[in-house]
C-alpha cells in the first residue's frame, strides 16, 4: 500500500474525505488552519467554507448534521470558547449525521494568548473525545469519530496539539466511503432546545456516556503495550511518543486514543500489571486527577508539571533526573523578536498613535498585536478576538465614572476580526453611547493565520469570487455618521484622520485601509528606499517606526534592500529628508 508523508492537519482533511463528510465549516486559527486549506482538493465530494467565526462554523456543521449528512468544524483551542454555546446544546440534542469538532490546542502558546487545556471541554460538554498521536491516527481517528458520533448520538471532539497538527509522518490512504443520508424528517422533540426537551435529553446523555465508557474498555482506540511489570505509563496524544523515547525499553504502556470518558476499568487492569504507574500528559492533569479520584495510585504532575510543551528530554530530566548533554559550538543565536513586516500597512497607524501619550488603545488578536511591541509601544491591552472595541468601551466608561478627562480612548481590530466578533462591539459603542473611536485596520485578508479570505475580501475558501461586505456600509448602518477612510502609510493623512475623528460632532469611526503586501492576487507598487548619508544626522528617528529593513551602521541609517518594499514610512519621519524612494 502506498504511503504519503502528511502533516496531522493534512491527514485530518483526508480522514474527513474518506469518512464521507459532506459539509465542513471553520474559522482559521493556528494550529488548525491547514485542515481547511487542504479540504478544497476534495471539493468534488464535499462542501467547505471559511465562516465568520467559530460559533457560526459550529452551527453550520450542526445544521448539516441535523439534515442528515456527516459534517466537520475546526478551530484552535481558544476558538472553542467562542463555539461553546452550540457545542454544549448539540451534546444534549444529539446528531443525525455524524459531527466532529476539531480542537487544536497550543501548548507553550506558540501563536496563542493562553494554553488552556480543551480536554475539559469534552468532559464538561459530555461528549466523546479522541486524541491522535501521529498523522496516521489523525486519518484513522477521524473515521472512527464519525462512527462513534452516530453510534452514541453525540458530537465528537478530536483534540490535537501543535506538534500533532504540524509534524509529518507516513500515512496510508483508504477509499472514500459514502455515508447514506436518510430522508429528512422533522424531529422537534430532538432538535428544538426548549427547557422541557433538554430536561428529557439529559438522562439520555448520561446513559450514552455510560455506554461509551464501557466501549472504551475494549475499544481498539485504547491499547496496552506490555513489555515488563516494573514500570507502566498511561499516556495519550503526542506525549505517548515522548514517553516511548524517555522510558526504558521494558516499560509497559497504556496508550489511550479515546480519552473522554476515560476507560477507568481498563486503567485499573493495566495498573494491576505494573509495580509503579506514571501518567505522562501535557498541560493539566486531566487523566491523572480522574485516576487518583478513582483510587488508582499514580505519579504524574508532581514530576512533569502542568505548563508548556513536553519533549523526550524534558520527560527524561523530570522523571529520571537525566540532564541534557550540551555541546558548546561557539555560536550565539541573535534574538529576533517578532515584528510587523516591512511595508506592513499597520505600521503607519501605530507609529502615528505612538506620538500621542494621552491615547489609550485597546487592541485585538491579529498581526496588529505587534503594535504593542517596541519601538511602537502603541497598545494598552489585547484580550481576545473582538475585544478591541468592547474592552475599549469598558475603559472609556471607567474613565467617565472616575472623572478622568485627559484620556482619549481608541478600540482597534482588523477586518477579519471585525466580521468575527467586532460588529457586536461596534453596536455596543453606539447603543450605550461610548466615548471612544473604533478603528478597523483593513488589510483585506486574514493575515496572522496565513492569508485566509473573509467576508470582506471578495473571495471564498475555494478562491471563487464572493459577495464583498463593505465595512464602511456596516458601520454607517449602525449609526456611525462619520466614517473616515484613510491610507495608514500616509502619515499626514493618518494624523489628520485621527484628529478629524476626535473633533467630529457626529459619531465617528476610522477605517485604515491598505492591502497586505503579501496578497499575491494584488499588484503592489513595490520599490526601494535609500539613505543619503550626507544628510543623515544619525538621530535614529527612522528606527522608531520599527521596520526590520532599517538599521544603523557607523551611526548612520541604512536600508536593507533585501527587505525594503519602498513604503516610505521611514522617509516621512526623517527630519532631514535623508531617506527617499529610489526612482524606477
Amino acid at each position: 500500500m502506498d504511503r504519503k508523508l502528511l502533516s496531522g492537519n493534512e491527514a485530518i482533511a483526508r480522514g474527513a474525505y474518506e469518512a464521507g463528510v459532506k459539509v465542513c465549516s471553520a474559522y482559521p486559527g493556528t494550529p488548525s488552519t491547514e485542515i481547511f486549506e487542504n479540504l478544497p482538493k476534495y471539493k468534488d465530494s464535499l462542501y467547505c467554507e471559511w465562516a465568520p467565526n467559530e460559533k457560526v462554523a459550529t452551527e453550520v456543521a450542526y445544521g448539516a448534521s441535523i439534515a442528515g449528512v456527516r459534517s466537520l468544524c475546526a478551530m484552535k483551542h481558544v476558538g472553542v470558547n467562542v463555539a461553546a454555546d452550540p457545542i454544549f446544546t448539540a451534546a444534549y440534542n444529539g446528531v443525525s449525521g455524524g459531527m466532529v469538532i476539531i480542537s487544536a490546542d497550543d501548548p507553550s502558546m506558540h501563536s496563542s494568548q493562553n494554553e488552556q487545556d480543551n480536554r475539559y471541554y469534552a468532559k464538561a460538554a459530555k461528549i466523546a473525545m479522541l486524541e491522535p498521536s501521529d498523522s496516521q491516527e489523525c486519518l484513522d481517528f477521524m473515521k472512527a469519530a464519525y462512527d462513534l458520533s452516530e453510534q452514541f448520538d453525540m458530537p465528537v471532539m478530536v483534540r490535537t496539539t501543535t506538534r500533532v497538527a504540524h509534524s509529518k509522518s507516513l500515512v496510508a490512504f483508504g477509499e472514500r466511503t459514502e455515508h447514506a443520508v436518510p430522508a429528512y424528517k422533522r424531529d422537534t422533540g430532538k432538535y428544538i432546545s426548549s427547557p422541557a426537551n433538554a430536561y428529557r435529553h439529559h438522562p439520555k446523555v448520561e446513559e450514552n456516556l455510560r455506554k461509551l465508557t464501557e466501549y472504551g474498555v475494549t475499544s481498539p482506540l485504547n491499547r496496552m503495550e506490555l513489555n515488563g511489570t516494573k514500570i507502566g505509563v498511561v499516556t495519550a496524544s503526542i506525549a505517548y511518543y515522548y514517553a516511548k523515547d524517555a522510558f526504558p525499553e521494558d516499560t509497559s504502556f497504556l496508550k489511550l486514543g479515546l480519552t473522554n470518558p476515560l476507560p477507568m476499568d481498563l486503567i485499573r487492569e493495566f495498573a494491576a500489571k505494573v509495580d509503579k504507574l506514571y501518567v505522562i500528559e501535557e498541560l493539566d492533569g486531566f487523566m491523572e486527577d480522574q485516576m487518583k479520584a478513582a483510587g488508582i495510585d499514580c505519579v504524574g504532575k508532581e514530576l512533569i508539571g502542568n505548563m508548556y510543551e513536553l519533549n523526550p528530554q524534558i520527560v527524561k530530566e523530570r522523571v529520571f533526573g537525566e540532564k541534557p548533554q550540551a555541546t558548546d559550538v561557539g555560536v550565539t543565536a541573535v534574538s529576533r523578536p517578532p515584528a510587523l513586516c516591512p511595508g506592513c500597512p499597520h505600521r503607519g497607524f501605530f507609529y502615528t498613535m505612538s506620538k500621542h501619550k494621552d491615547f489609550v488603545i485597546a487592541g485585538d488578536i491579529g498581526c496588529y498585536t505587534l503594535g504593542g511591541s517596541a519601538p511602537l509601544n502603541a497598545l494598552d491591552s489585547v484580550v481576545c478576538m473582538g475585544g478591541g472595541f468592547s474592552v475599549a468601551m469598558g475603559m472609556a466608561k471607567a474613565f467617565e465614572a472616575a472623572g478622568v478627562t485627559d484620556k482619549k480612548v481608541f478600540g482597534v481590530l482588523g477586518d477579519s476580526t471585525f466580521f468575527h466578533s467586532g460588529m457586536t462591539g461596534a453596536a455596543e459603542i453606539v447603543y450605550n453611547n461610548g466615548n471612544l473611536i473604533p478603528v478597523v485596520l483593513d488589510n483585506s485578508i486574514t493575515g496572522m493565520t496565513g492569508h485566509q479570505d473573509n467576508p470582506g475580501s471578495g473571495f471564498n475558501l475555494e478562491g471563487d469570487i464572493a459577495e464583498k461586505l463593505a465595512i464602511e456600509d456596516i458601520l454607517r448602518s449602525y449609526g456611525y455618521k462619520n466614517v473616515i477612510i484613510v491610507d495608514p502609510q500616509d502619515l499626514k493623512a493618518m494624523e489628520q484622520a485621527i484628529q478629524d475623528a476626535l473633533n467630529s460632532t457626529e459619531r465617528a469611526a476610522i477605517i485604515a485601509r491598505r492591502p497586505c503586501l503579501l496578497i499575491k492576487r494584488i499588484k503592489h507598487d513595490i520599490g526601494k528606499c535609500k539613505v543619503d548619508t550626507d544628510k543623515c544626522i544619525g538621530c535614529k528617528r527612522c528606527i522608531g517606526v520599527g521596520c526590520p529593513a532599517i538599521l544603523v551602521e557607523n551611526k548612520k541609517a541604512k536600508i536593507d534592500t533585501t527587505q525594503c518594499v519602498g513604503c516610505t514610512v521611514c522617509a516621512q519621519v526623517c527630519p532631514m529628508g535623508a531617506i527617499s524612494r529610489e526612482e524606477k
